[in-house]
């Protein structure tokens, strides 16, 4: 029987396992801030910041919102990021992606305080990840080691395939888990668009996980008997619905879920992770910025 992998289940836990570190905190009149920006006004991503914000008052963390008028210029939003980097009430703060065509991302990722910088996203929170000693995790790939966790599976010494190279995904998930550690130790291969024979690599994987944001690109006949399959991907399509549109993933799930010994679905899967991976490098910040120890899920 395949196992179904309750994304939803497993956030849920850590959330509820964070208001221990965030009552610390607070009773040393510490509580722990999040601030989300928001330049213009994509639907997605304003969904995505309400869901933040829920999240905040579901576990006792103070949230802040800024919107930034998507017309206005890079150094309005730059002044935005400034004053969040010296508000002592702001732990840490992420940008919501994307920004508009006349801001470059990257120039926004460098102007955010790496010590607040609750994405992982800043070149310096990258190059303590890539060294082994991560001041946060970047959410997406530390929810998916928590996932794998939670279904009791083992890293150490297994073939693991990630289709998809990304820096918010592939990269840095990729260098966790051949991280010596718990949570690695696994020998890691990286696809993308430009890999030869993309099934045969795949069925050579005990551990898959599909982060390349094309509809259903897996399916059952690309994996081995067995595999455990993670599906980061989020991909509207057009379905027969009241909204006209369903969400899929990157595996054709029906398939898959046949030769997968465990699999994410979508939604409900990975999408929870991410967020509970947000408030826990927030709870984290609030720790190492008030020098005050806490027990971390």
């Amino acid at each position: 029987m395949t196992e179904i992998i309750d994304g939803n289940a497993v956030a849920s836990e850590i959330r509820d396992d964070l208001t221990d570190a965030i009552e610390t905190l607070a009773d040393a009149g510490a509580r722990p801030g999040l601030a989300t920006v928001l330049m213009g006004d994509d639907p997605a991503s304003q969904t995505y910041v309400n869901m933040k914000q829920r999240d905040c008052e579901e576990v006792g963390i103070e949230s802040h919102h800024v919107d930034v008028d998507g017309d206005a210029p890079p150094e309005e939003l730059f002044e935005t990021i400034a004053d969040l980097n010296d508000d002592p009430d702001i732990h840490g703060y992420i940008v919501q992606a994307p920004v508009p065509d006349h801001v470059d991302y990257r120039d926004v990722i460098r102007r955010v305080d790496p010590s607040k910088d609750v994405d992982g996203f800043h070149p310096e929170n990258v190059g303590r990840l890539v060294a082994g000693d991560a001041r946060f995790r970047p959410c997406t790939p530390h929810g998916v080691q928590k996932l794998l966790e939670s279904a009791n599976v083992e890293i150490e010494g297994k073939d693991v395939t990630i289709v998809g190279r990304s820096d918010i995904v592939g990269k840095p998930l990729a260098n966790l888990l051949i991280q010596k550690a718990e949570d690695g130790n696994a020998t890691v291969t990286v696809c993308h668009s430009r890999t030869d024979d993309l099934a045969a690599k795949t069925r050579s994987a005990d551990i898959v996980v599909a982060a390349v944001g094309v509809p259903e690109l897996i399916d059952g006949s690309m994996l081995a008997e067995g595999t455990v399959v993670i599906d980061v991907g989020v991909n509207r399509v057009d379905a027969d619905t009241d909204k006209g549109y369903e969400l899929v993933g990157d595996v054709d799930f029906e398939s898959a879920k046949e030769k997968a010994s465990a699999i994410t679905p979508v939604p409900g899967g990975v999408g929870p992770m991410t967020r509970a991976m947000l408030l826990y490098n927030t709870v984290k910040a609030a720790s190492l910025q008030e020098d005050v120890a806490v027990d971390l899920p």
